[in-house]
């Protein structure tokens, strides 16, 4: 289902700029309040902006930037393209509930006039391929009936060489990706889960049959495919669950077409947990065998994540041979224990998802 806001904030700056005028278009029936941020949250409104609430602002941070890894864990090398914040699906165990203060889905109104100096950014590294996402801190597809950015934003990846765009969603909103002319340089990729936790833990989010589903139509468009187990959950039976996603990926997807499959494991700030607890008290995620990881957050214990990565990595690679699969912030060790290999560094990791990109969209 297509999210509709109940309420539309538009902050002072944004009010006449001509994405605000479009999205106001598009929404003609959500009622609109215009504010200046500052009067308006000593006034209480910071309470009123909950998930329901659209917020239309002029965003004057980076738009891109890199992935906040750490250097105690393995990371991708992955850039973030701010289009905005927060997800209308509602998943217990988001990090979006700990990491913004504010809890309304915020727009970034100003995006297209930033792309020319992203662009030259990407432009003035030839040598270099640039992985970007939009899926960091929203859903890349969950508001661009809303917004429109996927067309301009695809437009704008297809002429550049070096860089591919990675769309990931855990929706089945692929209408405007196939009514775009757009395919090459764009990866559609999809978080999956077991359907258990899928249909418990992911609230408002299609099932994994009709996220698969919508999969292949965009590879049957032409779409190149990623996908995403991030965050695995051990749950009763988490083994059959999970073998059970694997087996609907058989039943949709062509697995010679598709660029990565990440896994990683349930993690946590610890300050997250009491906000789990208050909003999803029904949830047992929290429930298993957590200690704090090298980064500050809570992970499985470490037997536990190789046991997951392992016998999830077998089943993929039965399925699709050798293929794109890699771990999201993990050590080394647990790498070389679990997969049986091991980029051994950050740099490595990047390495090798950068020769993905080149198998599959030729060489930069």
């Amino acid at each position: 289902m297509r999210f509709i806001p109940e309420k539309i904030i538009v902050e002072e700056d944004a009010s006449n700029h001509k994405e605000t005028l479009n999205i106001l278009k598009r929404l003609g029936n959500s009622p609109v309040v215009r504010v200046n941020p500052g009067d308006y949250e000593e006034q209480g409104g910071f309470m009123d902006m909950k998930k329901e609430t659209l917020r239309l602002v002029r965003f004057r941070g980076e738009f891109l930037k890199p992935c906040p890894g750490t250097q105690r864990y393995i990371c991708c090398g992955y850039q973030i393209l701010n289009i905005g914040t927060n997800c209308p699906l509602d998943c217990s165990y988001c990090i979006l509930q700990a990491y913004f203060n504010k809890p309304c889905l915020r727009v970034f109104v100003n995006l297209k006039e930033e792309l020319k100096r992203i662009g030259g950014i990407i432009d003035s590294q030839p040598e270099r391929i640039f992985r970007v996402g939009t899926g960091e801190f929203t859903d890349s597809l969950a508001l661009d009936h809303i917004t429109g950015w996927n067309r301009t934003l695809c437009r704008f990846f297809m002429g550049r060489p070096n860089a591919i765009l990675e769309l990931k969603t855990k929706t089945d909103l692929i209408g405007d990706l196939l009514s775009s002319p757009y395919r090459d340089r764009i990866v559609v990729s999809w978080s999956l889960n077991s359907p258990y936790i899928a249909s418990r833990e992911e609230h408002g989010a299609p099932s994994i049959e009709k996220r698969l589903r919508a999969a292949k139509k965009c590879q049957e468009e032409g779409y190149v495919l990623g996908f995403h187990f991030d965050p695995i959950i051990r749950h009763a039976n988490w083994r059959d669950g999970y073998k059970r996603a694997i087996e609907m990926m058989d039943k949709y997807i062509d697995p010679g077409k598709i660029i990565w499959i990440s896994l990683g494991g349930l993690r946590y700030m610890p300050y997250l947990k009491s906000i789990i607890r208050s909003r999803h008290p029904a949830t047992d995620i929290l429930d298993g065998e957590f200690v704090q990881g090298l980064d500050g957050k809570m992970r499985y214990f470490k037997p536990l994540r190789v046991e997951i990565y392992s016998f999830l990595g077998e089943e993929i690679e039965k399925w699709t041979g050798k293929t794109g699969l890699y771990l999201c912030m993990e050590s080394d060790e647990v790498w070389k224990e679990s997969l049986g290999w091991s980029p051994k560094e950050s740099k490595g990791l990047s390495t090798f998802l950068d020769n993905r990109v080149r198998k599959f969209f030729g060489d930069s």
